[in-house]
């Protein structure tokens, strides 16, 4: 190959060199994340939004919060799930039955209702390790933490798109979310699945979080993004606390896969364009600023590497070809590192899959983008009326119902 066709890959080197650095911005201050430990306790009550949730994982859940040492269990549960109905009445859980589809009113209802200090919002299908309500209490002794994350993986995976999500979780609780606790004390993003807030915050926040609207159209999905941005725009802190471990149910197939990855870069996309543009961002919270338009950029930097793959491949140039796949394996594997220290065989058999998945993903991100007025729960029967501008459902209570159990 002659020499003077290198030139032709120097802007792929160059685009390299700035995302390694970009990359290791936030991995240096990652390494340095400590979970709190402050031995600080308070009173705790968990609320649950519930519907269509799959009988046997809610009742694994629910046992494993009963566990912990909460004061009280707050399931929110919608009329038309009976199943669910039926097995929180079996246990010492507060049972608040509810006829408003979604996830939101679910939720506010919730921590209206409780009476604890501290109240975690946490997912139907979301089990607790035995000590998560002590480690989360620890970090609200800084009187200025307003809400606590915790670390998450997927529950048993079996498949490759389980293993997947289980990859992308280990990346995100070992290097962004905590290089942002470290920095700045404000995370991106206090996950769903289980996130504890201070209630008053919470009660100070209920209008703003019920009436979020993006480009006129009500937001349903985005929940956990919204109360985590309210929280951050009003002077408090978002950190993680890695040492409580929680794990939730996955998507098992791709084409569910792909499509909650689709809403989640939905929600994603609303969330920090409007931040960008945001005072209270810039002015306090630059680290996160960065990290929302480093973000922003991969989505499209991601695309440039097999574009010259393909180049390289199309011009026989099988040096440039072969060294472009080794540097993808070589990287990748450095940045997968606290996934491949649990599960070290994955560096064979997922990380070359996670490669490739990661070009999909900036495609999934891009589309996103372009569709992001879409209003959906993707995993489950409900989305945003085009007419009356409400949340509604999309199937028949039964028919749900028989194809979550199924």
């Amino acid at each position: 190959m002659d020499l003077s066709a290198f030139a032709t890959y120097i802007p792929l080197g160059v685009l390299g060199l700035v995302r390694w650095a970009s990359w290791l911005i936030r991995r240096v201050p990652a390494s340095l994340y400590r979970p709190a430990r402050t031995g600080h306790f308070e009173p705790l009550t968990i609320v649950v939004p519930v519907y269509q949730e799959h009988p046997r994982v809610f009742r694994q859940a629910l046992e494993s919060w009963l566990v912990n040492d909460v004061l009280e269990i707050i399931c929110v549960i919608d009329v038309t799930d009976t199943a669910c109905l039926r097995i929180a009445r079996e246990y010492p859980v507060r049972v608040i039955p509810t006829d408003v589809p979604g996830k939101r009113d679910a939720l506010r209802r919730g921590w209206e209702a409780a009476r604890t200090p501290l109240v975690a919002l946490v997912d139907s299908d979301t089990i607790w390790a035995g000590d998560v309500a002590v480690r989360v209490c620890e970090p609200f002794a800084d009187p200025r933490v307003g809400g606590v994350g915790t670390r998450q993986n997927v529950a048993a995976p079996r498949t490759v798109w389980e293993h997947l999500n289980d990859m992308y979780l280990d990346y995100r609780y070992f290097d962004e979310i905590a290089s942002q606790t470290v920095v700045s004390r404000a995370v991106s993003c206090l996950s769903g699945r289980t996130a504890v807030y201070r209630r008053s915050l919470l009660l100070r926040h209920s209008e703003r979080f019920m009436s979020e609207t993006f480009l006129g159209v009500p937001c349903m999905s985005g929940d956990d993004k919204r109360l985590t941005t309210l929280v951050l725009e009003g002077g408090h802190r978002t950190v993680l606390q890695r040492s409580a471990r929680v794990w939730s149910t996955f998507p098992r197939d791709g084409r569910t896969f792909f499509r909650q990855r689709l809403r989640w870069s939905r929600n994603t996309w609303r969330s920090d364009l409007r931040a960008l543009g945001s005072r209270w961002l810039w002015r306090r919270h630059r680290f996160l600023a960065f990290s929302m338009l480093d973000k922003a950029a991969s989505s499209f930097t991601l695309l440039v590497a097999p574009v010259f793959m393909a180049m390289a491949v199309a011009a026989g140039h099988w040096q440039v070809a072969q060294l472009l796949a080794l540097w993808w394996l070589v990287s990748r594997s450095a940045k997968m590192l606290p996934h491949l220290e649990r599960r070290p065989s994955h560096i064979l058999t997922m990380v070359p899959v996670f490669i490739v998945m990661s070009f999909a993903m900036a495609l999934v991100k891009i589309a996103a983008l372009l569709t992001i007025r879409k209003q959906r729960w993707l995993t489950r029967d409900v989305e945003v009326s085009a007419t009356s501008k409400r949340v509604v459902r999309t199937a028949e209570p039964a028919a749900a119902s028989e194809a979550r159990a199924s």
